[in-house]
């Protein structure tokens, strides 16, 4: 969402044997992309055309793709150890994606924001191939392009509707979420309200749900959405400029999107929400507000630790990583996610 800019820096506060630890990450730059694609690969991404790489699980490399000082890699997609893509976001041509096939070494950018308007929010890969990039409305419709090639060419589809005022916000890279071959959900505020719109088709129709999650107002809404299955969802959120207002921040989905009841997460603003590979029912919540777990598809939540972060992602029930301010890079310690 182009209209605000999201806060750059917080308070680390760890509570008492929290499951994160802290680790190196070689920048202090803030970071809010995060791509896990095993126990051992884990791409990152932020401020300044910054990206993070590990090939081991422990170690990581910080590195700035050349000419991209200027830009915000808000989100970061690894297929494999040599491969991944980054997306900045900002207005018209500061929204880029540029791709790696040599593990960082070389960097090729593959398309620019073809619209002055337009703001990009996320992006998302089915498999190595087949991805789409989500942006702010451009003519009243939210901008969407896809690719089947890896990214060689990105084509604009139409994408859905918007309301007034209506939006993504780049906090994460997680506001929008793919599952299997062909679904795809984007989750919005800043309209009247928050909504989630689905297309099982890769982008070609599309349908709206709206969710009790307050909206109305710049800094408010859904932030983050992702599905264990084709069913079961959960999408979070809130207001980042009150990270600890008690409103409801969550909601929780067993239909495939189509409709949404309440799901709180404990207290505060959540930024992302992720499903933990490996575990049936779980799913990994976090933000300003701390971060949370659930083992029952979002009925409950578990505090984890109430250090600020932008987002987290799992290669299964044992092993994750979270980043956010001023370069915060931390690993999942705890016991197993159920």
């Amino acid at each position: 969402m182009k209209r605000v800019l999201l806060p750059l820096c917080f308070t680390l506060g760890l509570l008492a044997q929290s499951p994160w630890r802290v680790e190196k990450s070689g920048t202090q730059v803030e970071l809010r992309g995060l791509s896990v694609v095993n126990a051992k690969v884990a791409w990152a991404s932020g401020m300044k055309g910054t990206v993070l790489h590990t090939v081991d699980g422990e170690h990581w490399k910080a590195m700035q793709v050349p000419g991209t000082e200027k830009l915000d890699f808000r989100d970061v997609e690894g297929i494999d150890a040599n491969t991944a893509y980054v997306m900045s976001a900002g207005p018209g041509e500061t929204s880029t994606i540029y791709k790696t096939t040599d593990g960082g070494t070389t960097w090729k950018l593959q398309v620019t924001n073809p619209d002055k308007e337009g703001f990009w929010d996320a992006m998302a890969f089915w498999d190595s191939t087949h991805g789409m990039v989500f942006g702010d409305p451009v003519k009243e419709h939210f901008q969407a392009l896809v690719t089947s090639d890896g990214g060689a060419t990105w084509i604009p589809i139409q994408g859905p509707g918007a309301l007034p005022n209506e939006g993504g916000f780049a906090a994460s890279g997680t506001c929008l979420s793919v599952w299997g071959s062909q679904d795809v959900w984007f989750a919005t505020g800043g309209g009247k309200v928050s909504r989630v719109l689905h297309s099982g088709d890769r982008g070609k129709t599309w349908s709206a749900a709206e969710v009790p999650v307050p909206a109305a107002a710049p800094t408010k809404g859904l932030f983050s959405v992702a599905f264990l299955d084709a069913k079961h969802g959960v999408a979070v959120g809130g207001d980042y400029g009150k990270p600890g207002l008690g409103d409801l921040n969550g909601v929780r989905s067993e239909d495939g999107g189509r409709t949404w009841e309440p799901a709180q997460v404990l207290h505060g603003f959540m930024s992302v929400v992720v499903s933990v590979p490996g575990a049936r029912q779980t799913f990994v919540a976090a933000g300003l507000g701390g971060s949370a777990y659930s083992i029952d598809r979002a009925r409950t939540w578990t505090a984890m630790d109430s250090t600020p972060v932008n987002t987290v992602g799992f290669a299964d029930p044992s092993t994750g990583w979270a980043v956010g301010p001023k370069g915060l890079l931390m690993k999942y310690v705890g016991r197993r996610l159920k």
